[in-house]
């Protein structure tokens, strides 16, 4: 018997340790289009304060910004404004949030590439593909039909084949893929949908602009600890669209 189990033993010392493929950012189709408008954008609205603003220092979220290509996230016909310091609209009474904002918001995730990130409000397409340089784990959720659409479509065709999306109403989350270790939230509401909240890990953290719609809003990172309490941080007063759907009712 002893020599069996010495057999046994050797066996499973010789056995190859099964492995994952590792994990690479993806590299955009568009990547090397207007890329010193990227430089620009990221050096003199992100990582330096043009108005005294909180500077965005993390290294791998400038690195994301400097790689995704914003233009081919917004309207052709906004193509020329692609990179400017402001909001731009994108239809169906959305926005494509400033390029600072995107930046800012997906430094509070402090991702690596192991995080679930579920994000709510797609819309074009553009913050999730800044959190794809980042993780491959995320989720999107877009209530407007035609804007799901395009953006599965953009970035399909920019090659954020890992981003899933999803069109529903996001005030639901997406159950079937929870926990969530972080979420971000690219719309305005009056409260943290308790959903949302049930689907964050222990530990995790949501941003979220909080306010109504006619009103400056606050920009919030709430903490869920693992005791289920919450702990909350304002960060700035922002502007967004306000959340639709369960939302409003």
């Amino acid at each position: 018997m002893r020599v069996l189990v010495a057999l046994v033993v050797v066996g499973m010392a010789l056995a190859e340790p099964e492995t994952r493929p590792a994990w690479s950012t993806p590299v955009p189709a568009a990547s090397a289009e207007r890329v010193e408008e990227r430089e620009s954008m990221v050096k003199n609205q992100i990582a330096h304060s043009p108005d005294g603003r909180t500077r965005v220092g993390d290294k791998n979220v400038l690195k994301a910004m400097r790689v995704v290509p914003r233009h081919v996230f917004v309207p052709e016909a906004r193509r020329r404004q692609a990179y400017r310091d402001s909001p731009l609209p994108i239809g169906h009474g959305q926005t494509i949030s400033q390029p600072y904002i995107v930046a800012m918001m997906t430094e509070l995730l402090d991702l690596d590439e192991n995080t679930r990130v579920l994000e709510i409000g797609t819309g074009s397409g553009y913050q999730a593909a800044v959190l794809a340089q980042l993780t491959p784990h995320v989720y999107t959720v877009e209530i407007i039909e035609p804007l799901a659409e395009r953006a599965r479509r953009t970035l399909g065709e920019q090659g954020y084949d890992s981003v899933r999306t999803r069109h529903a109403d996001g005030y639901l989350g997406w159950p079937e893929h929870a926990p969530f270790d972080v979420i971000i939230v690219t719309c305005a509401a009056g409260h943290v949908p308790l959903p949302l909240w049930e689907q964050l890990a222990p530990g995790g953290r949501i941003v979220i602009p909080i306010g109504g719609p006619y009103e400056v809003q606050r920009l919030v990172v709430l903490t869920k600890q693992t005791d289920g309490t919450r702990r909350s941080r304002t960060v700035m007063p922002v502007r967004f669209v306000p959340m639709t759907g369960k939302a409003q009712r």
